[in-house]
């Protein structure tokens, strides 16, 4: 049984044989084989342990009769899963590239298993998701978010381009708001969340309970899942199309010229937001936006994803960023090159090359 996994049986409390927590709760409850992570002091973050025992229990679930849909949540309700595990991308950025690419390699494993898996998935987003929260949460089939949810794809700002299959969500936005939220890392609520098809329903947490007791009740999940949400509002991304739409496509040097001239304190603050990420970083994710847009699944992304961490563990601006914000904390990261004028097209177009291990999923 792999580490941190436990299947148990019907309404069973899930632990593990020592006693101590486990960071991923695997039990079958009613119709459901239900993944809970279990990591609330972390934010929820993934690391290599938590994804094999979701993969193992998937796998486990996947010809059990008794198990009709799976549904993944969280402990807590600060986060559902802000992330994966930084400390050893740094570490691995240092020193040992395999260390990180073995990780991105599980994480995305995990990510197309959840989104090709052939029961219902159902993900319950409550608080912080973030990165890897995005990757586990929004390629299921049926996505709900509560009132405080936060999502966002924040890896500009330490240095990396969106992956876990984020830009391949981004690309089918309403306009331009994918590249906004990629290139910003801006972060969006609820109401939100559902416009731009990362979420498709929005539930009260305080009726979380009640709905996930209906549906290992073997309640139909969508008419089940209705009886809980309710209908998504004009968020403040929405209210903000008209320059959105007029800012964004193209350069990115005349995207933040174009926010900068707007009168909207938003866009200039889009502007500011993307002027302190890392240039390269910034650079190579409007390339991945735009080959995402013709992508026909999400196995093609998590290839590209996988070749561009890869090359980012080899360039200096991921260590630093994750030094500055995760490590120092002094937010103050020196970016190499330290503009977006000096990143050269061929050096972006390197990230996107084959790799000799390049991820295959089946």
């Amino acid at each position: 049984m792999t580490i941190g996994m436990v299947v148990r049986g019907e309404q069973e409390p899930a632990g593990n044989s020592s006693g101590a927590a486990a960071p991923v709760l695997a039990r079958r409850e009613g119709v459901l084989g239900r993944l809970t992570l279990n990591r609330p002091r972390a934010l929820n973050a993934l690391d290599l342990r938590m994804m094999q025992a979701m993969l193992a229990a998937l796998d486990a679930w996947e010809d059990d009769p008794r198990v009709r849909a799976v549904l993944l949540d969280a402990v807590g309700d600060r986060a559902f899963c802000a992330g994966g595990d930084l400390g050893v991308v740094y570490r691995s950025a240092g020193g040992d590239a395999a260390l990180a690419r073995r990780l991105w390699r599980e994480e995305y494993r995990l990510d197309a298993r959840l989104a090709r898996y052939p029961k219902p998935v159902v993900t319950i987003m409550d608080g912080i998701t973030m990165g890897g929260g995005v990757g586990i949460g929004c390629h299921a089939a049926v996505r709900i978010v509560s009132e405080r949810v936060v999502v966002a794809m924040p890896e500009v700002a330490i240095g990396l381009a969106p992956d876990v299959g984020g830009t391949l969500l981004l690309s089918g936005a309403p306009g331009e708001t994918g590249a906004h939220l990629a290139l910003t890392g801006d972060r969006i609520g609820p109401d939100d969340a559902v416009y731009c098809g990362l979420a498709d329903h929005i539930a009260d947490p305080t009726r979380l309970p009640g709905l996930v007791a209906d549906l290992a009740a073997g309640g139909q999940i969508e008419a089940t899942v209705a009886q809980y949400a309710r209908p998504a509002l004009p968020g403040r991304l929405a209210a903000s199309r008209e320059w959105v739409d007029a800012c964004y496509g193209g350069d990115v040097e005349a995207v933040v010229r174009r926010l900068a001239a707007r009168p909207e304190e938003a866009a200039r603050a889009a502007a500011a937001r993307i002027k302190a990420a890392s240039p390269t970083a910034v650079k190579v994710t409007a390339v991945a936006m735009g080959t995402a847009r013709s992508m026909t699944g999400i196995e093609e992304c998590l290839r590209q994803d996988y070749r561009l961490c890869s090359r980012f563990l080899a360039h200096p601006d991921l260590a630093e960023g994750i030094r500055a914000a995760i490590i120092d904390k002094d937010r103050r990261p020196l970016w190499v090159p330290p503009d977006l004028a000096a990143v050269a097209d061929a050096d972006v177009a390197g990230f996107f090359a084959p790799l000799a291990d390049d991820l295959v999923l089946t």
